[in-house]
């Protein structure tokens, strides 16, 4: 399998993950003290680390470090419009839309030697 392909599905696995750790208890521990909330987030954030370590080591094979961070920031974007949408109910707001087109941009900017030679 493409190394690149891996490193995608390993980084978001691991970022819903990282959302469920660091914004799931808003919604599922309102009425619980903090620390049970950073307890659990630190349990779930351990099957975060277990995916995005293998998948940074894995991706930094095929390319940089700086394409490897923007590929992380358009993965944790997807995993979280559709997280906070549909999970903690937030509505959809155009800034959404103007942030990814802002990340799509980064990609261009990041990618382009390797996309158009």
């Amino acid at each position: 399998m493409n190394p690149l392909l891996i490193t995608i599905c390993l980084l978001t696995l691991s970022n819903i993950f990282m959302t469920f750790a660091w914004y799931g208890h808003l919604k599922s521990m309102q009425n619980s003290p903090w620390i049970w909330a950073a307890l659990i987030s630190w349990g779930i954030a351990l099957f975060e680390y277990l995916l995005q370590v293998p998948a940074n080591r894995i991706g930094a094979q095929v390319v940089n470090v700086g394409q490897l961070k923007i590929l992380q920031e358009v993965i944790t974007l997807s995993v979280f419009v559709p997280f906070s949408i549909l999970y903690l109910k937030e509505p959809f707001r155009m800034d959404f839309v103007w942030a990814g087109l802002c990340l799509l941009g980064a990609v261009f900017f990041m990618f382009r030697e390797r996309l158009f030679g």
